[in-house]
């Protein structure tokens, strides 16, 4: 058995200022008769240093060993089914690992291009100019046309890079980039393309949601839609969510499914693309079919781990879901949702302003929500900013980037949306439905049983 301690010191250093670092030291126990070195770790604001401490012999010593501590890497998303994305947006590739897919699940690669056909650059006029194929590779956990029950792998090679683009930025930062903040954290980064924090870290994302769609569909026909609902200011505020089609959606290059307002929205993009600046908007996603009973009380609730999913998207500043922000501005009486019995007997709601969820928890009816993201930090106008040097200098953005997010954004919130519904599903299955407690979960008032 293996026990952490950690002790927090102030050092000083050769020029006798002090600072805080952090020790993490784990007591170990017997382990094994053999003899080892281990490197003692720091943790301070210079960032990691390794100092060799010499050899124990564990078995007799119960001596203290020190490790290293990771925290915060960041990378991984889900819990029964989980995913880690990998790869940076000028490096040899993209892709993402998925764990935890069910076996015998039919899956082949165009279920997978399907998706990622969606968010790929330089697909229309009005988003990033950048030539890529986005053609997806599984390298494994499929065999014939069918899960294994293994982890997939999935890899999305690069193939329009221009790092050379970036040779300013790696000495100058982009204003509400994360550029700045990379540096302060790591200490270095990737300068071609932002690395991690391009939005071509989402190839892995939209890859994997397309499988966890898949399962959806196939277990209780789950459907997950988004669409742009505004771009600036100009809004579709005259669409009925519960009648959006995918078809409607896919019918223009903005995916406003509100063909007058799209043009509106189309021709805003293409004159702010002209001038080299950006602009933001909302997404609004809508999930059908939903069963009850999907999601946790308190820390997990169902609405809380779709907004930590999609606020987790590059660009993403707000999220709301059903009334949002605009409940606040009802009474009790007039924002509750009524039940009422349907003619099949189940308990609805003749309102949905809760969108879908109350207590945390999936009522039976569809979930709605919306992400609110911002204008393109990158931006071709001249800007003033700092350089890693700190002096205070101009910069006008390289390289190709979107004059709006939301086109491609859309897919993007529809993966998140997918990946936390199958994790809550699987989740469910996993807590609920041991045999002994079957009957007395899987048939309820709300209908949509979750145990088929």
């Amino acid at each position: 058995m293996t026990k952490l301690s950690f002790d927090y010191h102030t050092k000083v250093n050769s020029h006798n200022s002090s600072y805080s670092c952090l020790w993490i030291n784990p007591l170990s126990s017997s382990i094994g008769a053999y003899t080892t070195s281990f490197q003692r770790i720091r943790l301070s604001k210079r960032g990691w240093e390794r100092i060799k401490v010499g050899k124990y012999c564990l078995q007799t010593s119960y001596k203290l060993f020190h490790t290293r501590f990771y925290m915060g890497n960041g990378n991984s998303f889900g819990r029964c089914f989980r995913i880690s994305t990998w790869g940076e947006s000028h490096g040899a590739g993209v892709g993402v690992t998925v764990d935890g897919c069910p076996p015998q699940l039919p899956l082949t690669v165009d279920d997978i291009q399907r998706e990622l056909d969606r968010r790929r650059p330089g697909q229309s006029r009005i988003v990033t100019p950048r030539k890529e194929q986005d053609e997806a590779e599984i390298l494994s956990g499929v065999v014939d046309g069918q899960t294994l029950g293994t982890p997939i792998a999935i890899l999305v090679r690069n193939q329009d890079q221009r790092p050379q683009d970036y040779d300013t930025v790696a000495v100058k930062y982009r204003p509400s980039h994360a550029d700045a903040t990379y540096d302060a954290k790591y200490g270095t980064r990737a300068v071609a393309g932002g690395g991690r924090s391009s939005a071509r870290e989402t190839i892995g994302r939209v890859a994997a949601g397309a499988i966890a769609k898949k399962i959806l569909a196939t277990y209780c026909n789950m459907e997950i839609l988004g669409y742009v609902q505004r771009v600036k200011d100009i809004a579709a505020i005259h669409l009925d969510p519960d009648k959006v089609t995918l078809e409607q959606i896919e019918k223009n290059i903005v995916r406003c499914p509100d063909e007058r307002v799209a043009q509106e929205m189309i021709e805003l993009i293409d004159k702010i693309r002209r001038s080299g600046d950006s602009l933001g908007g909302v997404v609004e996603c809508i999930v059908r079919n939903v069963p009850a009973g999907l999601g946790s009380p308190v820390f997990d609730k169902l609405e809380a781990e779709l907004a930590k999913a999609c606020m987790s998207l590059p660009a993403s500043k707000g999220f709301e879901i059903g009334s949002g922000f605009s409940g606040t501005y009802m009474t009790g009486s007039e924002h509750n949702d009524e039940f009422y019995i349907d003619s099949d007997g189940r308990t609805r709601t003749r309102t949905n302003r809760s969108g879908g969820i109350q207590g945390g928890i999936s009522n039976g009816e569809n979930i709605i929500l919306r992400v609110a993201f911002k204008p393109t930090s990158t931006i071709g106008k001249v800007q003033k900013t700092v350089s890693t040097s700190g002096e205070e200098v101009e910069l006008r953005g390289k390289g190709r980037h979107d004059p709006c997010v939301l086109p491609r954004a859309v897919p993007m919130v529809e993966a998140m949306v997918a990946l936390v519904m199958v994790d809550q599903l699987m989740q469910q299955i996993a807590q609920s439905f041991l045999p002994f407690r079957r009957e007395s979960i899987a048939f309820h008032s709300l209908g949509k049983e979750l145990f088929h």
